[in-house]
């Protein structure tokens, strides 16, 4: 297995000059080198063929004894220094402190076709970031972050994606439900892979400690080697980079609305600066249509998470990266103005993305009422979302009669009263109106609606029976779903079985419904 290693994040940035693997606040560093923890048996319990051929990996590598010690963490790449990198955040809006790699460990950076990698254990042991954490992961979240990542790439929302699943063959302890009955878990690895993992909390940190000289060289280099189409960094290069990743962080979040993606636990260390989907943990999609739904038990109380204020959450973020780098850029002016434009842009961009939904391309102004009231039909009664939007596809502009009778398949209520039925039926009329002005017949319409309303997510149901057997060494559950998930907008009619709402005794089950930060 031969790599085209380019290390670029620890020869260009300050190291931790300690190389003792103990738990400290790391000072004027932006990483410390450490080495993954040797696990017992490592097994393959599955890997990305995609992803192994985008970074340059045969599936004769991928099937190697190199490879299962590489992505356990039981060797390291020749010539090469795994390390975990620094940061801050602010966890549930308060200020957190020195944060970092507590359980993920950084092999390398490799370039594939003019590409730049890097990839990341998951699970792979303690670090000095790692708090009062063992730096361990368990096969149940490693199953929910591995499908989920290759899930959210299919899906075309930017992502981190996953490259294989580990099984350590040692048991990790843990309290997934933090009501102090910790059980042993089988734990696993996972090897995640993205151009870069800097997030918006490594910039927090060296502002919060006044260290200019470090957040310098590293919004040095992130430009250099992840904006270079903004030229030689500057002042005004900084301001340009802030605009920049306003931009991709808008892009990234109207993608999570336009599926009813909810990430669960969108603290700034979770934020990335390519604007990628970044730590999965206690995420969701919505079953029910519902602003208001957060799938993390953490946030059961406020919600500060929840589906509808992810926009709003998002931009609070960028504030925290905006405050950061005003310490280079020393005028507030232009980053209030770029904050100011997110809001703009996420009320058009939303309104343009819903417009999709519905295909809608010709521009009308009583398109946002329409879809207001689509929304507020959609609260009447519990109405799945994904179901929904995809049978939308099959209603005809001249016949809007049918339009209750063919979205139906998403009430969750067998039965719904007269009046509901009464409302749907005049916000289809309207809806067929609205459809004449098309010029696209109904076919073509909903081969386009079909493009951007999938027809199957990971559910977290789905996620959850895969966990069960993979628990009991069955993983056919596992690869099934990976199949279908690489495909999320085809009808694919051997999983037909798939595109269904949530059963209903998954409704309160752990792992089917909220999650902790554990999960």
């Amino acid at each position: 297995m031969k790599l085209k290693i380019n290390n670029t994040f620890t020869t260009e940035l300050p190291a931790d000059p300690e190389t003792e693997n103990r738990v400290r606040q790391v000072e004027n560093a932006c990483f410390s080198y450490v080495l993954p923890s040797k696990v017992s048996s490592p097994k393959l319990v599955h890997a990305s063929k995609g992803l192994a051929k985008t970074l340059g990996l045969s599936e004769q590598d991928v099937a190697s004894e190199t490879f299962l010690n590489l992505m356990s963490g039981n060797s390291v790449y020749p010539n090469t220094k795994p390390y975990a990198m620094a940061y801050g955040g602010h966890q549930f809006g308060h200020w957190a402190g020195q944060l970092g790699d507590g359980r993920a460990i950084n092999l390398f950076e490799l370039v594939n076709n003019h590409q730049r990698w890097a990839l990341q254990l998951k699970g792979a042991g303690k670090t000095p970031y790692s708090r009062q954490g063992d730096g361990l992961a368990v096969l149940r979240s490693s199953i929910r972050e591995y499908l989920c990542s290759e899930a959210m790439h299919h899906l075309g929302i930017p992502t981190t994606r996953a490259l294989s699943l580990v099984l350590t063959g040692d048991e990790v302890l843990r309290d997934m439900l933090y009501n102090g009955h910790p059980e042993y878990e089988k734990g696993a690895v996972v090897c995640r892979v993205a151009p870069t993992f800097i997030r918006f909390g490594s910039f927090e940190i060296f502002a919060a400690r006044q260290d200019l000289k470090t957040l310098t060289q590293l919004t040095n280099y992130t430009i250099t080697h992840f904006f270079p189409q903004l030229g030689a960094p500057s002042k005004a290069t900084y301001t340009q980079f802030f605009s920049e990743v306003s931009r991709r962080t808008l892009n990234m979040v109207i993608h999570w609305q336009r599926v009813g993606f909810v990430h669960g636990v969108m603290n700034t260390d979770n934020m990335s600066v390519l604007g990628l989907t970044i730590d999965y943990g206690p995420y969701g999609w919505l079953e029910g249509f519902d602003f208001g739904w957060t799938p993390n038990t953490t946030d059961a109380e406020n919600k500060r998470y929840r589906y509808g204020n992810q926009p709003n959450v998002a931009l609070w973020n960028l504030y925290q990266l905006a405050n950061a780098l005003y310490l280079l850029i020393e005028d507030a002016k232009p980053l209030e103005a770029i904050l100011n434009q997110f809001k703009t842009d996420f009320d058009n961009q939303s309104l343009a993305m819903m417009r999709s939904k519905l295909g809608l391309y010709e521009n009308n102004r009583e398109d946002k009422v329409l879809i207001q009231d689509l929304e507020t039909n959609l609260l009447l009664v519990e109405t799945d979302m994904t179901i929904f939007f995809r049978k939308l596809s099959e209603f005809k502009k001249n016949h809007p009669e049918q339009g209750v009778s063919i979205v139906s398949e998403a009430f969750y209520e067998g039965t719904i009263s007269e009046a509901v039925v009464k409302t749907w039926e005049n916000w289809f009329k309207r809806y067929a109106k609205r459809l004449q002005e098309e010029a696209l017949s109904d076919a073509d319409r909903a081969e386009k609606m079909n493009r951007v309303n999938p027809k199957y997510v990971l559910r977290n149901y789905m996620a959850q029976l895969a966990i069960d057997d993979a628990d009991k060494g069955d993983y056919k559950l596992l690869d099934e779903l990976f199949s279908m998930l690489q495909n999320p907008y085809s009808n694919q009619p051997e999983y037909e079985k798939w595109f269904a709402k949530r059963p209903e005794w998954a409704r309160h089950k752990v792992g089917c419904s909220m999650l902790s930060c554990s999960s």
